[in-house]
């Protein structure tokens, strides 16, 4: 009696845990539908580290191409900061996925005007949109490891015979047989008990040591299998404007049926969430009976001969999260504050922008341009020329790789864009700030010997030596920009270039104002070159003595009228 009692009463809380556990998956998901339509077009808060940068990278990294964005370019306009603002991802594919794709330029419409297609549809469609980004969040993301990296290293995965897990569980049977034969008086129970407690905790000390060493690749393994039940339930929703993609991932899944059978064993179903009931329950359950390493050397040797099929899954998937994080960007930008580009195969550069800006800037002054041959900016520091290039160069990037630009209006050639910026000397390499300069210059020049166009971010050419070989040197190399296709935008403090170039460069700047003794940028282009010399007055709000000002005015204005420089 007493023995039914207990029985019962562990039925019950079985039960009770259940439907607790179908509750809380219930729960979880109108919380997480909630949560999708509030952080849309909103900035994401996930923090990122160099590292972590690093890991996403590697997945661009395997199928970097010559004319893809560079690490100088990237690193000149700080595009790491770019992604974190666009990355509103969910899954490991996904955040791998769109930083691959800010980095290859297209130059041509197919892949941006198939991009645009679903951009839009996630724009319009916020049911379809919410049904993704859950299950994109079920998949979840990898910490601290390439997946992708380590999919393409399942051949280096130490080879292991499940036999030896197999007699472990043989012998756990054994020791709850011999209990079994103590129930009916065959053998007294000691003998059961005894070697179920030693099997139970030779079991678990073998599973832990087995899994320190394989634990990286069974976290990919553990992701795989969550990647195939996210996609699997991806291609069961019926959204008819997606169905050709998620053939194409059902194809894929076809592949893989033999691999998701039995793979609770390994993995919880993601959609119950970490701790639930069953998986506590069944993590107890693989320490003593090792059904998921089992399972994982069975995964291993299936994966082994279908890398090829996991990336193209892996692809798939990434590419339709990435877009979905492109969409959420342009919510963020809002209707006014993006265009969609028109992008022209032309084999004369030109690039035509009205009221672009830089979408990093809380309060950005909008600035326009069209320009159709090379430009030289001039003006004084912090007067704007730095950001404008940075804006325009933003601008050529997002509209050929997310078909985005960040402005009223944007119609340009397609083009390889590269810069030459914020470099540093090679102390590693014993090469001086010159020479890195030069080396990253000529790196651009060797790329106009190609029929598309290239367009060319300078910024203070050849600062690294002084002013005579400087205007001597980059008036030449700019000129010899000038005659190939590309079509360059240099920011420079020699004004004597301004009048060199002026055959071969169209001549625009910024400029400020002295008011109150506090100098005054309204950071908006202008036409032809600056004539302003604040330099000196900057010296004397800032507290100069007086003979210091008055004898560097008249050095100035002696080197104007006679061409040299008085001697002190």
């Amino acid at each position: 009696m007493e023995f039914e009692i207990v029985l019962m009463s562990i039925v019950a809380i079985a039960i009770l845990l259940f439907i607790k556990s179908k509750w809380d998956e219930k729960e979880q998901l109108i919380k997480l539908q909630k949560q999708n339509k509030k952080n849309w077009g909103k900035i994401s808060s996930e923090e990122y580290t160099r590292d972590k940068l690093d890991i996403i990278k590697k997945y661009f990294l395997e199928y970097q191409t010559p004319y893809d964005i560079d690490d100088i370019t990237w690193n000149d306009m700080d595009m790491d900061t770019i992604y974190m603002l666009i990355n509103q991802t969910k899954s490991t594919m996904g955040q791998d996925y769109l930083y691959r794709m800010l980095r290859q330029i297209q130059t041509e419409p197919t892949q941006l005007e198939e991009r645009e297609k679903l951009i839009q549809f996630f724009q319009n469609n916020e049911e379809a949109r919410n049904q993704l980004l859950t299950e994109f969040h079920f998949m979840g993301k990898v910490k601290g490891i390439s997946l992708y990296r380590y999919l393409n290293l399942v051949h280096e995965i130490p080879k292991h015979n499940p036999l030896d897990s197999f007699v472990m569980l043989g012998l756990l049977a054994m020791s709850v047989g011999l209990i079994g034969l103590s129930v009916v008086n065959i053998l007294p129970p000691i003998y059961g008990v005894v070697l179920l407690v030693c099997m139970i905790i030779n079991n678990v000390i073998r599973y832990f040591n087995r899994k320190a060493r394989i634990e990286k690749y069974f976290q990919v393994f553990m992701y795989i299998i969550r990647m195939l039940q996210g996609a699997d339930s991806l291609v069961k929703l019926q959204i008819k404007e997606l169905q050709p993609y998620f053939d194409e991932i059902k194809a894929i899944l076809d592949t893989f049926k033999d691999l998701q059978k039995g793979s609770f064993l390994v993995f919880f179903d993601s959609r119950k969430g970490s701790g639930s009931f069953w998986d506590l329950t069944l993590d107890y359950v693989r320490m003593i009976t090792h059904v998921d390493l089992i399972k994982f050397d069975f995964m291993v040797k299936k994966v082994q001969n279908r890398k090829e099929e996991l990336n193209q899954l892996y692809e798939k998937l990434g590419r339709l999260d990435a877009l979905l994080s492109v969409a959420s960007f342009r919510a963020y930008l809002g209707e006014d504050g993006y265009c969609i580009p028109q992008l022209h195969q032309t084999t004369k550069a030109f690039l035509r922008i009205e009221d672009g800006y830089h979408s990093m800037l809380q309060n950005p002054v909008m600035n326009s341009i069209d320009a159709k041959k090379p430009v030289l900016i001039t003006g004084s520091n912090a007067s704007g020329k730095s950001t404008f290039i940075k804006m325009v160069a933003l601008n050529a990037i997002l509209s050929q790789t997310i078909h985005t630009a960040v402005a009223k209006d944007y119609e340009a050639s397609y083009f390889h864009i590269y810069s030459s910026m914020a470099l540093r000397d090679d102390l590693q390499g014993n090469e001086s700030y010159y020479v890195v300069e030069i080396k990253s210059i000529q790196r651009i020049l060797e790329q106009t010997k190609q029929n598309i166009p290239v367009l060319v971010f300078v910024d203070e050419i050849l600062r690294g030596t002084n002013t005579l070989e400087r205007i001597a040197a980059s008036s030449q190399i700019l000129k010899s920009f000038a005659q190939t296709n590309a079509l360059v935008f240099a920011a420079t403090h020699d004004l004597e270039l301004t009048h060199i170039l002026e055959k071969y460069y169209d001549n625009y700047h910024f400029q400020e104002e002295i008011k109150d003794n506090q100098v005054v940028f309204d950071y908006v282009l202008q036409n032809g070159r600056a004539y302003t010399r604040n330099a000196i007055k900057l010296l004397a709000m800032l507290g100069y003595e007086k003979t210091i000002i008055k004898e560097a005015e008249k050095s100035a204005n002696s080197f104007l009228e006679k061409g040299v420089w008085k001697q002190i």
